[in-house]
């Protein structure tokens, strides 16, 4: 069953907009989903994953599971265009519902039973408020969206008693904004790569000293305040940090505290391009003569401007909740199927929705209950491992990133 607003014929415009709008349309006409021509095949760990491989012994009852994305379709009325920013939410929307569905349909095939509800949060604030009180929202097994941090606190405002789970299906935001008990949130927040970080410094590098390099942003204390606290816990706080504002990429006054013959450990966590191109040079002056460990913000995999070779010589890490191995067989095989079923290549977003729909839909599939402690449902998908912990009045959150460096000019898993 498909619920959107205002649905009227499409007259122009983007082909994958009129595929949009053919496949809810014709969604709505089918409860069950379709088995896919194949099921996908999935990667041979964990037992989660080789679980979701079984086939059903017996029909189970029927799981709904609604969709809350920004497809935007009021943009489809006469007289109504999309916006630049409006298209690409569409497209993200359209994405994740094809990832998602792929993987249902692999379940769907080996006797898992679903009904997909499809809801348009046109990325609005209202809208997304008046899906909470739709009942048939209300009364789904498991509610994906809204995908904004603002829809999504908009949206759990109104949904505050104990009830069926809400999972945040793309946002990195931290639970405590939405403070709802209700509430999945599947994308690590900043805080679990900082605590990554501090673990594997702590546990792997060994170092009696940390320099936290800052540009005086109050931002950054979002990463510093875990990464800090999580270093204190490790080491019981024998671990000395020092944290230390840099103005215009000048360094000197640290030189006398650097080791000739240990890593110097040095944490960066801004993200602004002015800061970063002036203190990694001064760091990669240092470098010729000190031995340097830069970690860095999860944010540096995609800004262009830093260049492998810099960081490969500051010997820089990264933590990271989304890199996707395309050489692993599961991968290969996942987009096989998309490329099959859909005709296109599939997105970081398809990927993941692809990720969250098999671990949830085999949870549920099988017994809803098990939702209720997903610390005991690991699970490793294309993207990224889900580790779950619960905090109270906060929900479930995944905790699991991993950590890479660079090697030969590109990011590559730490062993």
């Amino acid at each position: 069953m498909i619920s959107v607003r205002n649905h009227r014929p499409l007259l122009s415009g983007n082909k994958r907009l009129l595929f949009l709008f053919i496949a809810l349309v014709a969604g709505a006409c089918s409860p069950k989903l379709r088995p896919a021509p194949a099921p996908v095949k999935q990667p041979e760990k964990p037992a989660t994953q080789a679980q979701a491989a079984e086939p059903v012994k017996s029909l189970p009852k029927t799981t709904v599971i609604s969709l809350l994305l920004p497809f935007g379709l009021d943009n489809l009325n006469p007289g109504a265009n999309y916006t630049a920013n409006s298209l690409k939410q569409a497209d993200l929307a359209l994405d994740y519902y094809q990832g998602f569905k792929l993987a249902l349909d692999s379940l769907t095939a080996l006797g898992y039973n679903y009904k997909l509800q499809l809801y348009d949060s046109n990325g609005e604030l209202s809208q997304a408020q008046s899906l909470a009180y739709n009942p048939q929202v209300r009364a789904s097994d498991l509610i994906a969206g809204p995908v904004f941090p603002e829809e999504i606190k908009a949206f759990t405002s109104v949904l505050t008693s104990q009830r069926k789970p809400i999972l945040s299906p793309l946002s990195p935001s931290e639970p405590a904004a939405f403070k709802n008990q209700n509430l999945i949130t599947v994308i690590p927040p900043l805080d679990c790569h900082a605590s990554a970080a501090a673990e594997y410094i702590n546990n792997t590098l060994k170092p009696k000293k940390i320099f936290i390099l800052k540009s005086g942003y109050s931002d950054e204390n979002k990463y510093i305040v875990p990464f800090k606290k999580a270093i204190d816990s490790l080491s019981k706080k024998h671990v000395d940090i020092n944290q230390f504002t840099v103005v215009r990429g000048q360094l000197t006054s640290l030189v006398p505290q650097l080791s000739l013959t240990e890593q110097n450990v040095f944490v960066v966590p801004s993200t602004n391009e002015a800061f970063l191109m002036v203190t990694l040079r001064s760091l990669d002056s240092l470098a010729n003569q000190y031995p340097i460990t830069v970690f860095g913000h999860p944010s540096w995999e995609k800004f262009s401007f830093l260049k492998a070779q810099l960081l490969q010589h500051l010997n820089t890490h990264i933590t990271s909740s989304d890199r996707v191995n395309y050489k692993a067989q599961a991968t290969v095989d996942f987009l096989n199927n998309y490329r099959k079923t859909y005709h296109i290549e599939p997105t970081d977003y398809a990927i993941k929705g692809f990720d969250e729909g098999l671990y949830f839909g085999r949870l549920l599939g099988a017994n809803a209950n098990e939702l209720k402690d997903l610390s005991k449902n690991d699970f490793t998908g294309l993207h990224n491992s889900f580790h779950f912990i619960h905090k109270p009045g906060l929900g479930w959150i995944n905790t699991h990133v991993n950590i890479y460096q660079y090697v030969n000019f590109e990011l590559k898993p730490v062993e």
